[in-house]
């Protein structure tokens, strides 16, 4: 085997002091009330300011990015659209008001018990510490979907750099500081801070309301368990680990088997299997053809990860299932000069429910089981064995008997049913759920990708028998912002 040459990882920038750390969250909690008050509707000019300074600079910003995250050029410019998209998107989110949740319920004496006039809506938590993505360095990262969907809320942000991309993190957390302030945004209501100890204290910090992170599942699980423990808790909205399952029926493997085998491995290595929605196991007819699919893997490339901390681990991960008595190796990849080759394993459903703690751990990287069933109405046992998921996707026929239970369990236990497609793409748009339970995220009933991604970073609030001119304009009668809201339990309307 040709031993593959030194993937190096960014060196992280020198770690901010606790003094430079209370500096940074002083600021953020100064300001934070200062841009809550700021309308919605300066809130999205700023917002679409940031998404106008990080496309302009795509010359400047996509070149790092592909030299710290050792992706081509094509995935780092695409990446950065997604992220300038989804801080417009958010903009379009504020002009519309529905996030805010507005509801009014007027004076009532006969209501069941009388109730006074009551008004609610959501309102900002206050500063926000995001954890940025390895694998995602504009999406998931410093300007990516927390911090866009916290400053969407109305909270300042303060983004722990990614010892991954440090320099495109310095990089884009000075546009986004220079982009907010030529729009009007108090100053501190955006900061970076680089270190491993500062993230820790950041998270501790009594300032700090809220954290996002995206991560690995003892990373994650450390930090979740300081947020919880703190004398006063706070929420920790975490994305930690899935393995994505794929079930494909007989009826669909008779049907199309060869497509849906070419499908899974194209998903399967996307991102040499780097993608939080990575397909890990897919489950498949016992008898079932794999000449084509071994091929598939075999002629696939080699390409490099992410970094030397990401190879360590994935190569412990292959190292575990290749050696595990329960697993054939079908396909052996590993180092080459090029980077990493996919790996592909086979087991059958009774190993794999025996074994199921080493087998569905998460593999980051391109490796990949295929599970072989006999019985398919067996395939329901594995939702015992099942964490929670990102992603569970069937791929069936219309009229199959089992299509109704498959689905069912996807739903039990992931925040996404993909039904005869992938799980990689996440589409960033309204009705999107990139959650689930437990590994999956920290938090089973929110998303971190799409518009209601927004609803982690605020809190209901209700004002009872307040006077006209002192409550927010969103509630006062009139509607003087035109904002969708709720009146009396009838269906919201501007």
């Amino acid at each position: 085997m040709t031993t593959a040459a030194p993937q190096s990882t960014p060196e992280e920038r020198p770690g901010t002091t606790p003094e430079e750390l209370d500096a940074v969250l002083e600021r953020a909690s100064a300001a934070a009330p200062l841009y809550a008050a700021l309308p919605a509707a300066e809130r999205a000019r700023a917002l679409r300011a940031v998404a106008d300074a990080l496309d302009g600079a795509a010359e400047e910003l996509v070149p790092v990015a592909m030299a710290e995250a050792h992706y081509p050029e094509a995935r780092c410019r695409g990446e950065l659209g997604r992220t300038t998209f989804q801080l417009r998107l958010f903009a379009d989110v504020l002009e519309e008001g529905e996030y805010l949740e507005a509801m009014i319920d007027p004076a009532d004496p006969d209501w069941g018990t009388p109730r006074p006039d009551v008004r609610r809506l959501l309102v900002p938590l206050g500063p926000v510490v995001v954890f940025g993505a390895g694998n995602f360095p504009f999406a998931f990262s410093t300007a990516g979907g927390d911090s866009a969907s916290a400053l969407a809320a109305g909270c300042p942000v303060v983004v722990k750099a990614h010892p991954g991309h440090p320099e495109l993190a310095r990089r884009t957390a000075d546009l986004v500081v220079a982009a907010l302030a030529d729009a009007g945004v108090p100053e501190g209501v955006f900061a970076l801070v680089n270190g491993f100890e500062a993230g820790k204290h950041a998270v501790t910090h009594p300032l700090t309301r809220a954290v996002g992170f995206t991560g690995s599942i003892p990373g994650g699980r450390a930090l979740y368990d300081l947020a919880v423990s703190r004398p006063e808790p706070i929420p920790f909205y975490g994305e930690l680990g899935s393995v994505n399952p794929v079930f494909v029926t007989r009826a669909a493997m008779a049907d199309r088997g060869e497509e849906i085998l070419e499908g899974y491995a194209g998903s399967a290595t996307m991102g040499s299997g780097q993608f939080c929605t990575k397909p890990g196991v897919v489950f498949v007819p016992e008898g079932a053809e794999l000449d084509a699919l071994v091929a598939d893997f075999q002629g696939r490339a080699a390409a490099p990860l992410l970094n030397d901390r990401v190879a360590e681990g994935f190569a412990r991960g292959v190292d575990t299932l290749t050696g595990h008595p329960a697993t054939e190796v079908l396909v052996q990849g590993g180092e080459t000069a090029e980077g990493w080759s996919p790996t592909l394993l086979r087991t059958d459903l009774d190993a794999l429910l025996e074994h199921s703690e080493a087998l569905l751990a998460e593999c980051f990287g391109p490796a990949t089981l295929v599970v072989a069933y006999a019985d398919e109405r067996r395939l329901l046992e594995v939702g015992g064995v099942l964490h929670g998921q990102l992603t569970v996707t069937v791929h069936g026929e219309e009229d199959d008997p089992m299509a109704p239970a498959l689905l069912a369990l996807g739903a039990s236990v992931a925040g996404r049913v993909v039904w005869n497609g992938w799980p990689t793409g996440v589409a960033v748009t309204h009705a999107m759920t990139h959650g689930g339970p437990y590994p999956a995220t920290t938090a089973p009933l929110h998303t971190s990708v799409g518009t209601t991604a927004i609803r982690r970073f605020l809190r209901p609030v209700t004002y009872q028998s307040v006077p006209q001119p002192l409550l927010p304009p969103e509630l006062r009668d009139g509607n003087p912002l035109s904002v969708p809201r709720r009146v009396n339990g009838g269906l919201p309307s501007e």
